[in-house]
């Protein structure tokens, strides 16, 4: 018997056969039980919380840049509007699109469907196609207006100095627009004015470019993730020379 035979033998008398395998399995088995329990508790605390109080939002575009970046994760406050309260002007707002920036969108089912909504549910893929994540300029009875490049945005006639979010190089707005919002609806615009396809994109959509204050899920409170990027959405002050005007973006 040669040098290499000789251990052979040995391993096997020292550790005789399916032992290794048999110690290791059931502890494998214990930690996946352990993995499977604590991801169980984490959908029965979420979902509840996401239906009621709060959801976790992955932010799916660039619209809001540099607000908001891509990947994201937001948590968007519920009950923010809940007990006869208003969006009010400034306000980062996650509402669903459908019959107003989306058209027909197709409703999918299957299992895989099923997964891809708990996914969104959980914070843990892109929100979809039918959420979008914009800002407050105008609310009901507001008169929002551009000129085009070069000139701010006026609500109720007030220059908005939104030099304190818009992304850096974009103007205020190169479409020249001038509307007057009608009561209980939002006229809403991303941070990122040359690439956001917000309000004014959609003024010869049914509704007009406008969004309904019902379709709003809830107002975008914290950036949670990723960690280098949180952030308190707090309302900004660009807007508080407007308080008092037309429409009732100065209640809570």
């Amino acid at each position: 018997m040669d040098v290499s035979e000789h251990g052979e033998a040995e391993g096997r008398a020292a550790r005789p056969e399916g032992k290794a395998d048999s110690s290791e399995s059931p502890r494998t088995r214990s930690r996946l039980r352990g993995l499977l329990r604590l991801l169980g508790v984490c959908v029965v605390i979420v979902l509840p919380l996401n239906a009621f109080v709060a959801r976790l939002f992955a932010v799916p575009s660039s619209s809001m840049g540099n607000t908001l970046r891509p990947g994201d994760r937001l948590v968007v406050n519920k009950l923010a509007y809940a007990f006869d309260g208003h969006p009010q002007r400034g306000d980062v707002v996650v509402f669903d699109g459908r019959g107003y920036f989306v058209r027909g969108a197709a409703k999918r089912n299957g299992p895989l469907e099923g997964l891809r909504s708990l996914g969104r549910d959980l914070g843990l893929t892109s929100a979809g196609e039918t959420i979008y994540f914009l800002r407050v300029i105008g609310v009901g009875g507001d008169r929002v207006a551009g000129t085009g490049p070069g000139e701010p945005i006026t609500v109720n006639g007030v220059p908005v100095d939104e030099s304190a979010y818009l992304a850096e190089g974009d103007e205020p707005s190169n479409t020249a627009f001038d509307v007057v919002v009608p009561d209980g609806k939002l006229w809403v615009m991303g941070d990122r004015r040359s690439t956001s396809h917000d309000s004014r994109d959609h003024l010869g959509d049914p509704g007009g470019g406008f969004v309904p204050e019902r379709r709003v899920i809830g107002r975008a409170q914290w950036v949670v993730h990723p960690f280098g990027h949180w952030a308190s959405l707090d309302r900004p002050a660009a807007f508080a020379a407007t308080a008092g005007t037309d429409g009732h973006g100065d209640r809570r």
